[in-house]
């Protein structure tokens, strides 16, 4: 992605007029790249190499360009297009993962979002077939492997899938495909510490910047995930594998832990911590249980669909129950954690997928920071679908108070209109749900008005105010009182 800011005219910077901040020092902590344009001649070269240091980087550039330098004749030859050639890795590195792969007992890989970005879903799965391993995904890519395929056991990270941890844990060797393995992907969740920390690492990642950054690893591959995924099973070609002996002991745990975690979501209505049961018994008839809600729209996500979700506590509990079968389906907003990404990032998916179904997960706070885009989907008519979900809280922060602030309270409440009706103002459709049952029959209403009659609806969710997880446990800790007057807090 390359960012065009627009910039005051060259013969009014610094003299603070329009636009006239200083705009490169607020992009430089997530850009990989940038440059500001000082002559209209070098327009052709500059935005050439933010485009090539865009592809050649993995992340988002910045060309800054006063005003008065976007008019005018200039002469400038455009260069062509710089196409890495990224290729599997080195010889050494590989054979080396070859022969810790054929060893082990337990192999496990963890697809991550290179093996999306590579077009590498196929050769991950022949992967997998080949080693007979279980296939997590990395925090956030649950489009990095097929749910459907018996080797798929879920996301790794915050609120992920339980047979995925457990079945890591058991891993000699894990094979990270395509990932930075992220903190939010292997810090302890649900009480488990399921990082194997004996396991050998072999880490594949295309940027040599993210081998070895997180864990410490065994093999580090700097390549492409596809290629290297499709040399490795070259190289294993042919070869006797330790893990061929117990082939089919390790098919049915992988089978039996999904099984279990499958029955767990079923009978995880509700939290059951006891801030969470007490807001049930405030809440009374006419909210619904989210997790209840995430299960009932996962049964009736349809087929092609694109998912993207905010941040917040209930659009992070939906990563246990977002499943796809193809890539480029999950659009999450990652580690940047920005607050009102999934409905403007659907519409983009939309626009350059408009035969697949878009939905965005959002709830009341995100949802305030973005909703006016309904009107700009109806006025350019991108039909997209926003489940809502209005629990009347700013969820994780309002954790974080429960679990470490004895729940002294500040900014975490949110007294809301409705948000269907706003969205009846604006132009698209809303509905209302509050009852279990109505949930799956009003997912089908709005992609069917959005496929069929090209509108967009908001679906707005009544929930309780239920909590999940925190995000960090590792990152807050209780305070220590010294002042007489604060320790009742303690």
């Amino acid at each position: 992605m390359v960012i065009v800011t627009p910039e005051t005219g060259t013969m009014g910077i610094g003299l603070g007029g329009f636009q006239g901040a200083n705009q490169l020092p607020m992009f430089q902590e997530f850009t990989k790249y940038q440059v500001h344009l000082n002559n209209s001649n070098r327009m052709g070269e500059f935005t050439s190499r933010c485009f090539d240091r865009a592809l050649s980087e993995m992340g988002p550039t910045q060309i800054n360009i006063p005003r008065d330098l976007f008019y005018g004749e200039i002469d400038v030859d455009i260069p062509e297009p710089i196409h890495l050639d990224r290729g599997p890795g080195g010889e050494q590195t590989l054979d080396e993962a070859t022969t810790l792969l054929a060893k082990a007992k337990f192999p496990v890989i963890v697809s991550g979002g290179g093996v999306v970005n590579a077009g590498g879903v196929d050769a991950c799965e022949l992967l997998a077939e080949r080693l007979g391993s279980p296939v997590v995904n990395s925090y956030l890519h649950n489009d990095s492997f097929p749910a459907s395929h018996p080797l798929w056991c879920g996301p790794l990270g915050y609120q992920g899938s339980k047979a995925g941890m457990r079945l890591i844990s058991q891993a000699d060797v894990v094979l990270a495909l395509g990932t930075r393995l992220g903190p939010f992907g292997t810090l302890p969740q649900y009480g488990l510490d399921y990082w194997p920390s004996n396991a050998k690492i072999i880490q594949v990642d295309a940027d040599h910047k993210m081998l070895g950054l997180v864990k410490k690893i065994s093999v580090g591959i700097c390549g492409d995930a596809k290629a290297s995924a499709e040399a490795l099973l070259r190289r294993l070609k042919g070869m006797s594998l330790a893990s061929d002996i117990n082939k089919k002991d390790r098919a049915t745990k992988i089978a039996v832990a999904k099984k279990e975690w499958e029955q767990e979501l079923d009978e995880w209505i509700h939290e059951t911590d006891d801030f969470s049961k007490e807001a049930i018994k405030k809440a009374g008839e006419g909210y619904l249980h989210p997790r209840q809600v995430l299960r009932e729209l996962e049964k009736a996500m349809p087929k092609d669909v694109m998912v993207s979700t905010d941040i917040g506590n209930i659009n992070s509990v939906a990563n246990s129950y977002l499943r796809f079968e193809k890539p480029r389906s999950f659009f999450a907003a990652m580690s940047f954690g920005n607050c009102g990404y999934a409905f403007p990032t659907i519409i983009g998916a939309k626009v350059a997928a408009p035969n697949r179904p878009a939905i965005a997960y959002a709830g009341d706070g995100a949802w305030g920071m973005s909703m006016g885009e309904v009107m700009t989907c109806v006025r350019e008519g991108i039909p997209v679908t926003a489940v809502v979900f209005n629990n009347g809280q700013w969820g994780a922060e309002k954790k974080n108070q429960v679990d470490f602030y004895d729940q002294r309270f500040i900014a975490g409440e949110l007294d809301n209109q409705s948000f269907a009706n706003i969205a009846r103002a604006m132009g698209a459709e809303g509905i209302t749900v509050n009852q279990l049952g109505e949930v799956g029959s009003a997912l089908n209403s709005a992609i069917d008005a959005q496929m069929n009659d090209q509108k967009t609806t908001v679906i707005e969710i009544m929930c309780t105010q239920e909590l999940g997880d925190p995000f960090r446990r590792d990152a807050l800790s209780k305070p220590v009182r010294y002042l007489k007057k604060y320790k009742k807090y303690v």
